[in-house]
């Protein structure tokens, strides 16, 4: 395993961690459930962020956060499609 390649798993682990402990820290403040919003946070990261943020009246930032993980689910399926269209015209 290269070096770079355990930073990004790395990074990709932590990323999660980060957001659902914030969620499980910060949901009480808004009478919110911590474990729920903890695991979600997890499991979906950006989507159950930016969802948490409009549903606690922060509303700018849930949107960003919103967006952003709906384009890079746009993104990460156009690029599935154009790696699966340039595999089947190899065949």
């Amino acid at each position: 395993m290269t070096e770079g390649g355990f930073t990004i798993e790395f990074i990709g682990l932590i990323v999660p961690i980060v957001v659902a402990i914030f969620l499980i820290m910060d949901a009480p403040k808004h009478d919110k459930n911590p474990w729920l919003w903890g695991v979600l946070g997890f499991l979906f990261t950006f989507l159950t962020l930016g969802i948490y943020l409009l549903k606690t009246g922060r509303k700018v930032a849930g949107w960003i956060f919103i967006a952003l993980s709906i384009l890079s689910i746009i993104a990460t399926i156009a690029l599935i499609g154009v790696v699966i269209a340039i595999i089947m015209n190899a065949v």
